[in-house]
């Protein structure tokens, strides 16, 4: 469901202490239709595949505090069919040319994507268009989704080991941002939501003004702009302003602590600390620190503290990337017998280290290969690119950055990654939960 840290490879070849890897620039065109569609177009006929992925600039900030949980709702009823595709027929005709679709939705934004056969591609293009202009929303669907959301929330979240943790991290970091709430929302809220309040939440941000089709695969673009224009140059503009929310989350200037009692074995740690928003140059250096903490066996935090020490069956880093400052999370399961005062106190002693110490030579090449053989290989797919190339136009202004954005990195000094450590990873700005059997309340 959430969309972390979207990158592809790039237009040179650069050179890292001994390795050299080569890296191909992804070409690509854009247009605007009159409506305000934007459109990014990917040609590689190396594979008959095309992804045909649109995404919208909702998620879980744009509701209302009192009705969350609608982004990620429609990122279900958009399946439920339209004037022109039967109720629960959208998968199957997917199904039947051979497609995929998935979806996902986060703070920022909701993302649709079918994977055809090239020569389905007006197909694709047709359904999109159809649940973008036709989209069914009457009683029938929406009470269906309701119980799928539902489910889903108590599968996924409230039965599941620690399930609440990045619910319950954001709802004590944040104290007025709409980030304070999750993707998932609530049950109560979606419950007490009414047809006219869904209809209303779609035709206020499933518009043209507020979308990008981001097309890449095996296509003509000229045959596949032609098709564009046909099933999407029609749809017309919203008739509402998009609402952007301008809260500002106060400074952090004491440390918060909470307790929470969850159906687990055994218990947890978690430390969040807010972080500059992705795309920043600090976003950068503190997304080197947590590959150096928690990236591989080799990590500093798996070495130190699951294998040495052995107070962890498991400790990571994660910094999650938001359009708006986001939190960098440490977490960690305690390994049987361990306190979990022990193994925060060997989490901060990791930080610590990261703090004063100057990384060597050698560690620091190393992190840089890792970084950008993670950084190319992480979008090796039609629909990956896709995703990247909207990513980067939705919140940057930028489709192009995926050529670029290594540089970002590759520019983050050692001293970079030590003045962020200390800048960020203060308790003063951090949340710090434990998360312990309920027997033990």
């Amino acid at each position: 469901m959430f969309s972390i840290k979207k990158s592809i490879a790039l237009a040179a070849v650069f050179m890292i202490g001994s390795i050299a890897i080569a890296q191909n620039k992804i070409e690509f065109s854009e247009f605007d239709l009159p409506n305000g569609l934007h459109v990014i177009l990917h040609q590689d006929n190396s594979t008959p595949i095309v992804a045909v992925t649109i995404s919208y600039h909702v998620g879980s900030k744009n509701e209302n505090p009192n009705r969350t949980g609608f982004a990620h709702f429609f990122e279900h009823l958009m399946f439920e069919g339209s004037d022109n595709i039967p109720r629960g027929q959208f998968d199957k005709i997917a199904m039947n040319a051979g497609a995929q679709i998935n979806a996902n939705t986060s703070w920022d934004r909701t993302f649709y994507y079918i994977l055809l056969p090239s020569n389905q591609l007006e197909l694709g293009l047709w359904m999109e268009s159809e649940r973008l202009l036709h989209l069914r929303i009457d009683s029938t669907g929406v009470e269906t989704q309701r119980r799928v959301v539902k489910e889903e929330r108590k599968q996924s979240y409230d039965n599941r080991p620690y399930g609440s943790l990045i619910e319950k991290t954001f709802s004590t970091a944040y104290k007025v941002h709409p980030y304070r709430w999750t993707p998932i929302g609530s049950a109560q809220y979606i419950d007490e939501a009414t047809l006219e309040e869904f209809i209303e939440f779609h035709s206020h941000y499933y518009v043209p003004e507020n979308a990008i089709l981001s097309i890449a695969g095996d296509i003509d673009p000229i045959q596949a702009k032609a098709l564009i224009t046909k099933y999407f140059a029609d749809i017309p503009r919203g008739t509402k302003e998009i609402i952007r929310p301008n809260i500002v989350e106060p400074k952090q200037v004491a440390e918060v602590r909470d307790t929470v009692y969850d159906n687990i074995q055994l218990p947890a740690v978690v430390q969040a600390y807010h972080m500059p928003a992705m795309g920043t140059p600090d976003y950068y250096a503190l997304s080197m620190l947590t590959t150096l903490l928690s990236d591989g066996e080799s990590s500093r935090l798996n070495k130190s503290i699951v294998d040495k020490q052995e107070k962890a069956l498991f400790v990571g880093s994660f910094p999650i990337p938001l359009e708006e400052p986001g939190l960098f999370l440490v977490f960690g399961i305690v390994n049987m017998g361990i306190d979990p005062a022990d193994l925060e106190n060997a989490v901060d002693a990791e930080i610590k280290l990261a703090q004063t110490e100057e990384l060597s030579d050698r560690e620091f090449e190393k992190l840089r290969n890792k970084v950008e053989n993670d950084f190319v290989s992480r979008n090796s797919t039609m629909a990956g690119i896709a995703e990247s190339l909207s990513d980067y136009k939705m919140y940057f202004g930028d489709a192009n950055l995926m050529n670029t954005e290594i540089q970002k990195y590759l520019n983050v000094t050692k001293a970079d990654i030590k003045r962020v450590a200390n800048q960020y990873l203060t308790k003063d700005n951090r949340v710090v939960l434990y998360y312990l059997p309920k027997k033990s309340q």
